[in-house]
């Protein structure tokens, strides 16, 4: 009789064992899931990144947290840099192809807009090609001082010219390109690199660590622009 009723309270004390284990199976994985949490966001805690942007206006993106503060002379390199890059062209630099590269530093509603202003700068030749020893260069006369209009946004004046060059024409000629640039802090650079980069590739890219973008461009005299 005895060694019954010791079987029967074995038996009655498993099933809770079980449960008991299974309980602190289920709390431990709970304590590891919270620890993981915690030791992840310490780690970001004490590696923080930051836009780090250098006295000379270079600008090294190691933040993928969101920023909408930007030295004036990161503003103004980005600009002056975009828009050289974009009007500078020749045989082996031709326009089509830093169109592509430059035009990811600018916003979609403005892309056509400035392409078609680029194509006529270009004397009424097919912006995809140029001819045999052709080169356009664009000088910067001057870039203002950038204007807060907004948190994250700014406004520059840039005064520059293209001048062009032909084999028959050595003095070449000019096309002002006066401008009201308006410019927005972005999250992430929209630039990416190929396998085999190209010099203009690898440009492009260095600008976009900056991670603005041009949202408008006007001439220097429209006084709607905004």
């Amino acid at each position: 009789m005895q060694i019954l009723k010791t079987e029967n309270k074995k038996s009655n004390i498993l099933p809770l064992f079980a449960v008991a284990t299974f309980g602190i199976n289920v709390l431990a994985l709970l304590l590891l899931m919270f620890h993981g949490s915690m030791l992840a966001a310490l780690k970001k805690q004490l590696t923080p990144q930051s836009l780090v942007q250098l006295i000379d206006g270079q600008a090294i993106t190691v933040d993928p947290k969101p920023s909408f503060e930007r030295h004036p002379e990161t503003i103004r390199r980005f600009v002056g840099e975009t828009m050289s890059l974009m009007l500078t062209w020749s045989e082996k630099q031709p326009p089509k192809v830093v169109w592509d590269i430059s035009s990811q530093m600018l916003s979609n509603n403005i892309q056509q807009k400035l392409l078609l202003e680029l194509t006529n700068l270009k004397a009424g030749s097919q912006f995809e090609t140029i001819n045999r020893g052709s080169e356009y260069v664009l000088v910067i006369d001057s870039i203002s001082q950038p204007t807060k209009i907004a948190e994250g946004t700014w406004k520059v004046e840039l005064f520059a010219h293209q001048l062009s060059f032909t084999n028959y024409d050595k003095l070449g000629e000019s096309n002002s390109f006066n401008k009201q640039i308006f410019i927005k802090a972005v999250d992430e650079s929209a630039i990416s690199l190929p396998e085999k980069p190209l010099p203009w590739h690898l440009a492009g890219y260095r600008l976009g660590e900056a991670r603005l973008e041009i949202y408008n461009i006007c001439d220097i005299k429209d006084k709607n622009c905004s």
